[in-house]
């Protein structure tokens, strides 16, 4: 165990990390496997050997979800299946997993290929797209199509995009500076961060109650988590709305995330590029991906495993907290001892990718799985996100629906790296939108 030099009084070890988060974290892994760290009055053991996080993640009742980013994240999402503590997870976790089930994805699909139409219908060729807004259009009404009834309203799509934007901006800035004083100063992103909160619920809770005032069986994630399980029994109303949250702010993020990086990883190799639109032409001609294209689209499904493994959507820093007096790797940690982990700093370990900052959707051979926790986008073990077979899947129907007709072509002297104290969408990425007439296209890039 290491401990972390030049630590500042008072401060610790936050100005390296809110000025340049990304690489504090991947210099870690050159002090040790634990690390010793301190942001504020937060002292905490970044775990950065893949082994360990291994059985962190695993062992979930002994290092239980807690620490800085849940904490922040329950003031929003509350004690829904992803931020609960174990105690309630197991009993959460049975009664939502139905709405996963692969028997939803058929609807979820068709969902997808309607937004992406409504989403491409008035772009022009040679139009700039600035990609990240785009992305987050699509995923925000897909996932509220899904959660709540695909007849739903989605004119109310650019606010809820923006306070989902403002909520996340919030928790990482909590998390980046652990200063409760800081956080109540009557800031404007602070205040913009609690309006945002209130929006998010008043606009949750009146979904939910017409939901229930219908009182009709739609096709949908919230009929099924309102819904009794095989035992007869329910969710609470405000287990209902910290799922709905948690999905909504998770869903949305993911996907929006990993399709814009994957487009500028695409427009950024134009060898990829063209065997992407090889893919698509051969699997679906110009019409839109279907659930039954998912196996035959090989090489769109390793580019969205590859922008996953680059740019994970919780990338930053993910916490957990000791429930009981234990230790890891050797090293005794008494209860209440917050842990760390960053995917990205996972993610691109050498040692477990070769050329670990290079774009390269071959090296995911589907014989050759990752060692355990050099790859978790989310997370892994009993606690591993619900919904990544979801966003996965639509992350790479949407991918492929858009290839399919259109090509985003990178704008020259555009340089991008994650922005803001995440690996967050690149906010500055505008792309040009080159409508393919035929699949037959094979346009030079000069």
């Amino acid at each position: 165990m290491t401990a972390l030099p030049r630590a500042l009084p008072l401060l610790g070890h936050a100005p390296w990390f809110a000025l340049k988060p990304l690489d504090f974290l991947t210099s870690l892994a050159g002090h040790g496997d634990l690390v010793r760290i301190r942001l504020g009055p937060l002292r905490a053991y970044v775990v950065c050997h893949p082994t360990l996080v291994h059985q962190l993640l695993l062992a979930d009742r002994t290092f239980d979800k807690g620490g800085p980013f849940y904490d922040k994240l329950r003031e929003i999402a509350g004690n829904g299946v992803g931020t609960c503590p174990a105690s309630a997870h197991r009993r959460q976790r049975r009664l939502v997993q139905p709405a996963f089930h692969r028997d939803r994805m058929p609807g979820h699909t068709q969902v997808m290929a309607e937004e992406v139409a409504a989403l491409t219908a008035p772009w022009q060729n040679g139009q700039t797209l600035h990609v990240p807004d785009a992305m987050h259009r699509l995923s925000t009404a897909v996932v509220v199509r899904c959660l709540f009834d695909p007849s739903t309203d989605t004119s109310g799509i650019p606010a809820l995009q923006s306070s989902i934007d403002a909520i996340v901006d919030g928790i990482t800035r909590r998390m980046t500076w652990p200063m409760p004083l800081l956080h109540r100063l009557p800031t404007p992103g602070n205040r913009r961060y609690q309006r945002a909160r209130l929006h998010v619920r008043h606009l949750t809770n009146a979904l939910i109650s017409g939901l229930r005032s219908t009182g009709a069986d739609h096709d949908n994630l919230m009929s099924l988590l309102m819904a009794p399980d095989a035992d007869g029994v329910f969710l609470s109303d405000t287990e209902v709305h910290d799922q709905v949250v948690t999905f909504l702010l998770a869903g949305v993020q993911s996907i929006a995330i990993t399709l814009s990086w994957a487009w500028y990883l695409i427009g950024t190799h134009p060898d990829i590029r063209t065997r992407l639109h090889d893919e698509v032409d051969a699997v679906l001609g110009g019409r839109p991906a279907q659930l039954t294209d998912l196996d035959s689209l090989d090489l769109t499904g390793r580019i969205v495993t590859e922008t996953l493994r680059l740019y994970p959507p919780d990338s930053l820093l993910l916490t957990r907290t000791t429930a009981t007096d234990t230790e890891l790797g050797g090293h005794p940690l008494p209860a209440g001892t917050t842990l760390v982990f960053s995917p990205y700093q996972l993610h691109r370990r050498p040692d477990a990718y070769p050329a670990p900052d290079r774009f390269a959707p071959e090296r995911w051979n589907a014989v050759d799985k990752p060692a355990p926790g050099t790859f978790v986008p989310f997370g892994a073990g009993p606690r591993k996100c619900i919904a990544d077979t979801f966003v996965q899947t639509q992350a790479t129907l949407a991918l492929a629906t858009v290839a399919a007709r259109w090509q985003l072509r990178p704008i020259p002297g555009q340089p991008l790296r994650p922005v803001g104290q995440a690996v967050r969408a690149p906010h500055k990425l505008s792309m040009m939108l080159n409508q393919r007439s035929s699949t037959s296209d094979r346009e030079v890039d000069v």
